[in-house]
C-alpha cells in the first residue's frame, strides 16, 4: 500500500507527538518527523502550512491535522487506500483557533491551506475562511467536514457554505 507523504512536527517534550509516532510506526506507514524545537526551517514551514504554533501537527499529503486526531487520521488513510479524493484544503477546528487569536469561538473548519486546482480552490476557498455546511450538513469543526467530504463518492457534487470577514459565501464543486 502507498501512501501520501506523512510528516509530523513534534518537539522533545510532547507526549502526543510520541503516541503519533507511535502510531504510525505501528501502522507500518513511514513518516518524517521535524522538530520544531531544533529546527527553526521546520518551525516556520509548520507555522505557514496549518497556521498553528502548536504540536503535533501531522501532514498526510495536503491535508493537515492538529493534535492527535486519530479518528481524522484514520479516515484521511482510508481515503487514500481506497484512492477517494481529498477536498484540498488544511482545516482545523475554527473554535481553537479564533479561541486563541482572543475571539469569540466560532464553530466551523478554519481554512490554512488551500492547494492549487484542487476542489476547495475550486471552489474560491481562501486560508482564513472557515467552512460552516457541506451539502446543507452543518459543518462544526474539523472532523465533522472530513467526515461529510467522506461520504461523497468520487467525481460527486457539493455545496460548500463558508464566511469570510462576516459575509457568507456559497458555492458547488466537484470532489475528483
Amino acid at each position: 500500500m502507498t501512501y501520501p507523504p506523512v510528516t509530523i512536527y513534534t518537539t522533545s517534550t510532547c507526549p502526543w507527538c510520541v503516541r503519533a509516532k507511535a502510531y504510525f510506526t505501528e501502522k507500518g506507514i513511514p513518516f518524517t518527523e521535524k522538530n520544531v524545537e531544533t529546527d527553526r526551517a521546520a518551525l516556520m514551514e509548520m507555522v505557514r502550512r496549518s497556521g498553528q504554533t502548536g504540536v503535533p501537527v501531522i501532514t498526510i499529503g495536503n491535508d493537515i491535522v492538529v493534535g492527535f486526531d486519530r479518528s481524522r487520521i484514520e479516515r484521511l488513510l482510508e481515503a487514500a487506500r481506497d484512492g477517494r479524493p481529498t477536498f484540498g484544503a488544511s482545516v482545523a477546528d475554527a473554535s481553537k483557533i479564533t479561541a486563541k487569536a482572543g475571539g469569540v469561538p466560532v464553530f466551523g473548519a478554519y481554512v490554512g491551506k488551500v492547494a492549487p486546482g484542487s476542489p476547495a480552490a475550486r471552489a474560491g476557498l481562501q486560508p482564513g475562511d472557515i467552512i460552516t455546511e457541506l451539502n446543507f450538513r452543518p459543518i462544526a469543526n474539523a472532523d465533522d467536514l472530513a467526515k461529510a467530504i467522506a461520504s461523497v463518492p468520487p467525481g460527486g457534487r457539493v455545496i460548500v457554505v463558508w464566511m469570510r470577514s462576516a459575509q457568507q459565501h456559497r458555492a458547488e464543486t466537484t470532489l475528483g
